[in-house]
């Protein structure tokens, strides 16, 4: 029997920490493949530390996408967040770019050719997950962990607070009673910030963008209330801490109230099933929650490198489902082709859509008229109603 009253804890961190500027950038070059061919592979991992920015890893994609623009990406990215320190600054710090050509092995077992259809870029697990906690289908400390970040980022950007900088932490603690969060225990955040103000500057700085994300009557104690407990925060991002891609694998996803696969999300192509098919099975599971169809859905997915259809679809509603789990793992696999190019077809992932995940989380999120979080479209529920 699942614990019914309980305090659950997840973490978020900004766009301007120093891993997330790493994803950002990765996915920034992913994007700048895409945009010139739908079609490339990348694999591109970067690292990031006091002015100092290496970019490495394996494409294959056009020749216009050169060292130069890989370079001209990483800064641009690096500027958007907001990093004009002298520590850590967009048009100062060194750019190294290692990138070469993808294996033509790899290449090899991963194409169509024939009657063979594209196959998986690599074995792996994959998972996906909803719940009815928030109107976006997902885990509620998460979800306000990432929104109070959001909040004080837009407040950085626009110059409402100008004195806030860049790289920020956030963790919620939720209590549960009879497995539904009912108000924050405690509240957790630091913020970089100017050198003139206090931590009392930056308390008063932070808790009206918390009392804003919180439901009305959820904030913690005054007691249990926690912002810069090292009581300064000016030195931060890349200069402060080394940065590398893929190292917040669980702030990506659901705040550790859900199983992660093996492996992240950023600096790959749709090909990589690590991305696409954890994208398609949250699609699936957020699908089957919108539908009515369970309170809560996990969905594993898993490939072999070179085959083209999951190896296996596992469901699992935690005993909150209305209807019979295999039938749901059937009836799924008909609505959708869960084969590396059927999940990029389905959700149109051969687009230049990936900067905007790197941070905040890749799920929650509104899908966007471009195309962008495709997967967070409910546009099977209907479909999964009828057939139950």
């Amino acid at each position: 029997m699942s614990k019914k009253n309980y305090l659950f804890t997840s973490e978020s961190v900004s766009e301007g920490h120093p891993d997330k500027v790493a994803d950002r950038i990765s996915d920034a070059i992913v994007d700048a493949f895409l945009a010139a061919d739908p079609y490339s592979r990348v694999a591109v991992e970067t690292l990031c530390t006091t002015n100092l920015i290496v970019l490495a890893g394996e494409v294959r994609g056009p020749a216009s996408v050169t060292k130069g623009l890989m370079e001209d990406v990483a800064r641009h990215a690096v500027r958007d967040i907001g990093y004009e320190q002298e520590g850590f600054h967009w048009k100062k710090a060194e750019v190294q770019v290692h990138v070469h050509s993808q294996s033509a092995d790899i290449a090899v077992g991963v194409d169509a050719a024939g009657d063979k259809d594209e196959g998986a870029g690599d074995q792996g697990i994959m998972f996906g997950y909803a719940c009815n906690e928030t109107p976006q289908l997902m885990p509620a400390p998460i979800y306000y962990a990432h929104n109070i970040l959001k909040s004080l980022a837009e407040a950085r950007h626009s110059g409402a607070q100008p004195l806030l900088g860049p790289d920020a932490k956030s963790q919620v603690t939720l209590e549960y009673r009879d497995g539904k969060p009912v108000r924050a225990t405690s509240v957790v955040v630091s913020t970089q910030h100017d050198a003139s103000l206090s931590q009392a500057d930056v308390r008063e700085i932070v808790r009206p963008h918390v009392l804003d994300v919180l439901p009305q009557g959820w904030m913690c104690p005054e007691d249990s209330f926690y912002v810069n407990p090292t009581g300064r925060f000016v030195i931060g991002g890349p200069d402060g801490d080394c940065g590398l891609t893929g190292r917040k694998i669980i702030v990506d996803t659901y705040g550790g109230a859900a199983p992660h696969g093996g492996g992240a999300f950023s600096g790959k192509d749709p090909t990589k099933v690590d991305r696409s098919a954890a994208y398609a099975a949250r699609y699936l599971a957020k699908n089957v929650v919108a539908a009515g169809l369970a309170d809560r859905c996990v969905i594993q997915l898993s490939y072999a490198i070179g085959v083209s259809k999951p190896l296996s679809v596992y469901v699992d509603t935690y005993g909150t489902g209305r209807v019979d789990e295999d039938a749901l793992s059937i009836q799924l696999q008909k609505l959708m082709d869960l084969s590396p190019r059927g999940i990029r077809t389905h959700l149109a992932l051969n687009k230049p859509i990936y900067a905007r995940t790197a941070a905040y989380g890749h799920f929650g999120r509104n899908p966007d008229p471009d195309g962008g979080f495709s997967w967070e479209r409910t546009d099977l529920a209907e479909q999964l109603k009828r057939a139950f």
